[in-house]
């Protein structure tokens, strides 16, 4: 009887990771011939001096590191992309796949093409050198106008059109993070 029963636990964990693989959305997985032009926006734009930089490892992972610096008022460092003709409406949930440093980032979607305006945020512990797999409701992600947060609607499935992951935890020094993939499911 423990056999059938291990069997069927088996068969279900199986059935539903390959469910839930299936039924996702790849918003980057850095695929050399298909991933998103990623740009740089750090605190540069207020005055700051920290330094950041977004490069595609030999291995296909997002690599997002450099300097975070407090210096003439600044203190965020962030790497942005457009996303576009990605069909969300059957979906109810963002997860991210990331080896981190031990710091906490956000990951930030906007309902615009704006440079400036209001950011949906969520923020995250990573762990130092470890691969960790996260995933939010879209109305985990709380609206945000530089740094603070505001009255706006909720995030929802259908008006993303941008996607960013953002390091402003108040601590000065390098950082480096290692993405594997973003995925709406």
């Amino acid at each position: 009887m423990a056999v059938i029963h291990f069997l069927l636990l088996s068969f279900s964990m199986l059935y539903f990771h390959s469910h839930h693989e299936n039924d996702s959305i790849i918003l980057e997985n850095f695929n050399p011939d298909s991933h998103l032009r990623w740009v740089i926006v750090n605190d540069g734009v207020m005055g700051g001096i920290s330094n950041s930089r977004m490069q595609i490892t030999e291995d296909h992972y997002g690599k997002f590191s450099g300097n975070l610096s407090l210096q003439n008022n600044g203190g965020f460092a962030s790497t942005r992309a457009m996303i576009a003709g990605k069909e969300l409406s059957q979906t109810e949930k963002i997860g991210i796949r990331i080896k981190g440093d031990g710091r906490t980032y956000s990951l930030r979607f906007r309902t615009d093409r704006n440079l400036d305006g209001i950011s949906y945020a969520v923020e995250f512990d990573t762990v130092k050198d470890e691969w960790i797999e996260l995933e939010w409701n879209y109305s985990d992600f709380r609206p945000t106008f530089r740094g603070r947060t505001v009255r706006a609607p909720e995030l929802t499935n259908t008006n993303i059109r941008q996607m960013s992951i953002m390091l402003s935890d108040g601590q000065e020094g390098e950082f480096e993070v290692f993405i594997d993939w973003v995925k709406a499911y």
